[in-house]
């Protein structure tokens, strides 16, 4: 739990950090940025202190504190403004081209905390199109995780991801974290960027059963690739969603001439 700060007080969050085995060091530095995001001063829009202040702070150099800011800019958690300072972003909907990377973390910032109904995983050959996505041949072995997931006691998705083979998932990873938490972890792989399409379906007798819904309800489809920095897949999944229990949201602005 976060505690308030008085001024000429340094908060507990930028107090030095202590090293965590098995926990990447940049790491520890987004988990006690995510600390000082949620103190009252700060989500009333007061500057968080700047790069250089942070990693003297946390005893780390300044391209660690930057790498963490960075991504929780990416986030939508933090904004930064050149010549200003880093903020709180103000909340707002978040678009379906940021969800990819965290639906768990994207679904608490709206106050919802995501259950797990079901979680399978295992090695089964890449199928015509998650092959294609992926670069490999369709009798490849790959790593596919199921998941069911919702809240408030209702599915509300239904997520099927095949991984590329050089990720060298075993099975031993626990799933239930954010799953690029998990293969930066198992692989030292961070996703860059993702392809997104987008189709209107309805659901056959086994998703219903899984999604607990009838025969024939609408659903959407959402399908991506996500590649490395450099633009190597890592993982190609099918999504679908209980259309009356979920809306996805597109921030679009226009391009400037």
């Amino acid at each position: 739990m976060s505690t308030p700060t008085r001024p000429g007080l340094i908060s507990p969050a930028l107090a030095p950090l202590r090293p965590q085995e098995g926990q990447p060091l940049h790491r520890q530095v987004e988990a006690r940025l995510r600390d000082l995001a949620a103190q009252p001063e700060y989500r009333k829009g007061a500057l968080l202190p700047d790069e250089l202040t942070m990693a003297r702070r946390l005893g780390v150099s300044r391209g660690t504190a930057r790498a963490a800011l960075t991504r929780l800019v990416h986030e939508g958690v933090l904004e930064r403004k050149a010549g200003v300072g880093t903020r709180v972003a103000p909340p707002r909907a978040e678009s379906g081209i940021r969800a990819w990377r965290s639906f768990s973390r994207e679904m608490a910032g709206k106050g919802i905390t995501v259950e797990n109904f079901s979680l399978e995983y295992g090695i089964q050959r890449a199928g015509g199109r998650a092959a294609a996505a992926l670069q490999v041949e369709p009798d490849v072995p790959v790593f596919r995780l199921d998941r069911v997931r919702g809240w408030d006691g209702q599915p509300v998705l239904y997520s099927r991801s095949w991984f590329h083979p050089r990720l060298r998932l075993t099975g031993s990873e626990d799933f239930a974290r954010p799953l690029y938490d998990v293969l930066e972890a198992a692989s030292g792989v961070q996703p860059d960027a993702a392809r997104e399409e987008f189709s209107a379906v309805t659901a056959g007798a086994a998703l219903a059963k899984r999604l607990a819904v009838k025969p024939g309800t609408p659903l959407l489809l959402r399908c991506h690739t996500v590649v490395d920095a450099r633009n190597r897949p890592i993982e190609y999944a099918e999504v679908h969603y209980v259309s009356a229990r979920f809306t996805l949201s597109l921030d679009l602005r226009r391009e400037q001439p």
